[in-house]
């Protein structure tokens, strides 16, 4: 991958969130993308903290935009792999996190939501 397109990517994804577009930050998701993260647990009550397919993440998202009405990224650092991207961020909290994205033709496939 090349940093150009994840510098781009990454900041796409933050401009997304921060505006609370869903749909232009699902554009970034493949329909069969799988997502990760200790929050889907408390959101969604699903004790393995995956999701399967866009669909599910879209309702996932969806909650989140919902129970976080000030919902805000600042990217730290952008880190790039062969197909893997991380975007360092912090949240509307304070707080630091990351999010591992694998890719496949430009969209994320695999998603990963990491907490210090």
């Amino acid at each position: 991958m090349e940093r150009e397109f994840a510098e781009k990517f990454a900041q796409e994804w933050v401009e997304a969130w921060n505006a609370h577009d869903l749909e232009r930050l699902l554009a970034h998701f493949a329909d069969d993308v799988v997502w990760s993260s200790p929050v889907v647990v408390s959101f969604c009550g699903d004790e393995s903290g995956t999701l399967y397919g866009k669909q599910t993440v879209r309702e996932y998202y969806a909650a989140g935009l919902r129970r976080i009405p000030d919902l805000r990224f600042e990217v730290l650092s952008v880190r790039v792999g062969m197909d893997v991207l991380v975007i360092n961020y912090r949240n509307q909290d304070g707080r630091e996190v990351s999010e591992v994205l694998k890719l496949r033709d430009g969209l994320v496939v695999e998603g990963h939501g990491t907490y210090a």
